[in-house]
């Protein structure tokens, strides 16, 4: 994750358009996710996010932000209103620590300070690298079930993921804003929650704690039937509010 991170920052700091303004700022609110332990309801929030961002302004409109979020997501099929799903009786947390460059547009022009308009809505969308290890508790003990294979698969423990979402910023004093968001991330994995194809064959399986965790059903459903759903990624996202403070240099918008 290190060496990517290096190549977002260098892209990032590489850029040589004609800026006008510096932003830093913090986010805090919730995490979701959706996938095959919560496969209808894209609203739903399962854990805390928190992260810091710094923003190139290059004019009222358009921004390139750098940003760091953490965020905690989790899913059970005890909680499901499917019979099917409590059936099947699997469970996961997930901490997302997330890297993103994203460009912004604004709708409206807005400069803290500055501009004549107070607020306006915006849009995003760019590129993140995430890590991720779900894990488990079982009979009073937490297990990484990435490292278990409970699939009878191994998958890597980051992701390239899509963000896109929407927000309003509001001025609320001077040059510091208050901000609404809520933003999307489709992963480049299905296994945000350790669930994705069939069950495995369980005499293939490397240990006992792997076939406990791999079938929860307490039925010894055979290898090759369904396990998880179709979707070939999981999404998951942030819903929060940002706070900020904007850097205006002199020859700045006057």
């Amino acid at each position: 994750m290190s060496k990517t991170l290096a190549v977002i920052i260098l892209l990032f700091i590489s850029f040589n358009l004609q800026a006008q303004t510096w932003e830093l700022g913090v986010f805090g609110g919730g995490a979701g996710y959706m996938g095959d332990l919560n496969q209808n309801n894209p609203l739903k929030i399962s854990g805390l996010a928190g992260g810091a961002f710094v923003k190139r302004n290059f004019d009222g409109y358009l921004a390139l932000k750098l940003s760091y979020t953490y965020g905690q997501i989790k899913g059970a099929d005890s909680l499901s209103n499917n019979q099917q799903d409590r059936n099947r009786n699997l469970s996961f947390n997930t901490r997302l620590n997330e890297v993103s460059l994203t460009g912004e547009f604004n709708f409206m022009e807005y400069v803290p300070s500055v501009s004549k308009n107070i607020y306006t809505p915006y849009i995003f969308a760019g590129i993140a690298y995430t890590g991720y290890n779900p894990r488990a508790t079982y009979q009073g003990y937490t297990y990484e079930l990435r490292t278990l294979e409970t699939e009878g698969k191994s998958y890597p423990k980051s992701t390239i993921a899509v963000p896109f979402g929407a927000g309003i910023k509001y001025n609320i004093a001077g040059r510091l804003s208050l901000g609404a968001e809520l933003g999307y991330r489709t992963a480049y994995t299905d296994y945000l929650d350790d669930v994705s194809g069939v069950y495995a064959d369980k005499s293939k399986l490397g240990s006992a704690i792997s076939i406990a965790l791999s079938d929860r059903s307490g039925q010894n459903i055979p290898a090759g039937i369904q396990r998880g759903d179709l979707r070939p990624h999981d999404t998951y996202m942030f819903l929060g509010f940002t706070i900020s403070y904007t850097f205006i240099t002199q020859k700045c918008y006057y």
